[in-house]
C-alpha cells in the first residue's frame, strides 16, 4: 500500500546552504524537517544539495557551479520540484526559474503555504490561508509568468497603457482586500463567540507542529479532533468543554507553530491565534523525543513573544515519554564527550524542574495515558487559582469549594 502512495509522489530535490550562521549540523537538522514539510506535502525526496557559503547568491541563492550541477540532476533524474530552505527573493526565484525550466521552484514559505491549502477545512481556514498566498504572490508575479512583463500591443493598444503584469497587480490586491474585509467579517462573529462563552477559564495547547496536541486534546476533551503523523494536521481552532473534578473549563487545540514561520500565516490566522492570545493559562505542549525539542521550544516561545503571548502562566508537558531515546556511551570510551542527547529522561526531568519550576512541567505519554492523573490534577489546580482569583466569590458553585467555605464559616461562628 505504501509502495502505491510513494509513486504517485512527486519527485522532489531539496536545496539548503551552510553560512557563518547556520552550522553543517544544524542545516541537517533543517533539509530533515523540510523532507518531512515536502513528504507532507506530497513530495518524495530522492537529493539533498547542500553548499558552504558566507551568504546566500543574491542571484540564484547557491553559487553558479552548485546551481549548474543541481540543472544536470534535474534534468537526468526527472525531477518536478526542487525546495529550497530559506525563502527566495523575487528576484533569485525567477534567475532560477530562467535556469531549471524543468522543474517548479518552490521556497520553504511556499511549500508550508501549499500544506496549509491542503489542510484547510472550513471557509474561514481557506480564506486565511488564501490571503496569505496572494500577500506571498503580489511581489514574486513577474518572476513567475515572465510573459507578463510585456506591454499590451497591436492595433489601438499603443502609447501609455497598463502593462499585463500591472493588470495581474491590480487583481491580486483587489482580491487581497476583499479576503481582508472577508476575515474582518469572520473575526468579529468569533470574537462574539469568544465573548459568549461566558465566564470559564480559558486553556489553550500551544507547541511546535507535530508534538501531539490533538492527541493530548482528544484524551483530555474526549472529542475526535483529526490527528495524523504529519506536519501541520490541525489548522482550525478546536474548542472544548473539558470538566475535571466538577471544575469546567475551556480547553482550544491551535495551530502548530514551526520555525521560520511565514509572517503572510501569522497576519492572516491573527483570528485563531486570538485563542491563545486570549488564553488565561498556556499548555506547551513539547515532543521530548525530537532529538532538537530544545530548539522547538525557543521557536514557540519567539513565537508567543510575535504574537504578544509571552506573558501568560505556562504549564511545559513533555510529552512521547514512551518514544523517548537516548545516546549512550560505553564504559570504556573516553573519547566520546557527553552532550544533551546523551541525558536520561529522568535526567531532562531534573533541568527542566529546576529551569521552569517543579509546579509548570510535566513529563507524559498522551498516547499511552502515562501519568495522565498527574497531569489531570495539575491542570485541575492551576485552573482552579485562576477561577478563584478572578471570582472569589463564587467559590459555592462547586462541592469542593463549597465544603471549604462552610469549614470556614463553622470556625468563624465557634470564634464567635
Amino acid at each position: 500500500m505504501l509502495e502505491k502512495e510513494v509513486i504517485n509522489f512527486e519527485r522532489t530535490a531539496i536545496v539548503g546552504i551552510v553560512t557563518q550562521n547556520q552550522s553543517e549540523e544544524k542545516l541537517n537538522e533543517y533539509l530533515d524537517e523540510l523532507e518531512f514539510l515536502t513528504f507532507t506535502a506530497g513530495g518524495q525526496v530522492v537529493k539533498r544539495f547542500s553548499q558552504k557559503m558566507e551568504r546566500p547568491n543574491p542571484k540564484t541563492f547557491v553559487g553558479t557551479g552548485k546551481i549548474e550541477e543541481i540543472h544536470q540532476f534535474v534534468k537526468e533524474n526527472d525531477i518536478s520540484t526542487l525546495v529550497f530552505d530559506d525563502e527566495l527573493s523575487p528576484s533569485q526565484q525567477k534567475n532560477i526559474s530562467k535556469i531549471l525550466t524543468e522543474c517548479k521552484i518552490l521556497d520553504r514559505t511556499h511549500l508550508i503555504l501549499d500544506i496549509f491549502a491542503q489542510r484547510a477545512e472550513t471557509s474561514y481556514a481557506r480564506t486565511q490561508v488564501e490571503l496569505a498566498q496572494c500577500q506571498y504572490l503580489l511581489p514574486r508575479l513577474s518572476g513567475m509568468w515572465t510573459h507578463l512583463e510585456r506591454q499590451k500591443g497591436g492595433i489601438g493598444m499603443r502609447g501609455p497603457g497598463e502593462t499585463e503584469i500591472e493588470t495581474d497587480r491590480r487583481i491580486v490586491r483587489d482580491r487581497i482586500a476583499l479576503l481582508k474585509d472577508k476575515i474582518k467579517s469572520i473575526d468579529k462573529q468569533m470574537g462574539v463567540q469568544r465573548s459568549n462563552r461566558g465566564a470559564m477559564v480559558r486553556v489553550a495547547l500551544v507547541g511546535y507542529t507535530n508534538v501531539g496536541k490533538s492527541t493530548l486534546m482528544n484524551a483530555v476533551g474526549k472529542s475526535d479532533v483529526f490527528v495524523e503523523n504529519k506536519l501541520f494536521a490541525t489548522l482550525d481552532t478546536t474548542v472544548r468543554k473539558v470538566v475535571i473534578k466538577n471544575l469546567p473549563f475551556l480547553l482550544s487545540d491551535t495551530v502548530g507553530f514551526i520555525r521560520k514561520l511565514p509572517t503572510q500565516l501569522v497576519d492572516s490566522f491573527k483570528s485563531t491565534l486570538d485563542e491563545v492570545r486570549e488564553a488565561d493559562l498556556l499548555l506547551h505542549v513539547v515532543d521530548i523525543s525530537h532529538p532538537e525539542f530544545e530548539d522547538h521550544i525557543a521557536s514557540v516561545n519567539q513565537t508567543l513573544l510575535d504574537i504578544k503571548a509571552n506573558d501568560k502562566p505556562v504549564i511545559m508537558v513533555f510529552n512521547k515519554i514512551d518514544a523517548y531515546k537516548h545516546l549512550t556511551i560505553d564504559e570504556d570510551d573516553l573519547m566520546t564527550e557527553k552532550t544533551p542527547r546523551h541525558y536520561t529522561l529522568e535526567e531532562w526531568k531534573s533541568t527542566w524542574m529546576n529551569r521552569v519550576g517543579q509546579e509548570n512541567a510535566l513529563f507524559i505519554s498522551a498516547t499511552n495515558k502515562e501519568n495522565f492523573e498527574e497531569f489531570r490534577e495539575r491542570i485541575y489546580e492551576a485552573v482552579r487559582q485562576i477561577h478563584i482569583t478572578r471570582f472569589p466569590y463564587n467559590k459555592f458553585l462547586y462541592p469542593d469549594y463549597k465544603d471549604a467555605i462552610e469549614k470556614e464559616d463553622k470556625e468563624d461562628n465557634d470564634a464567635e
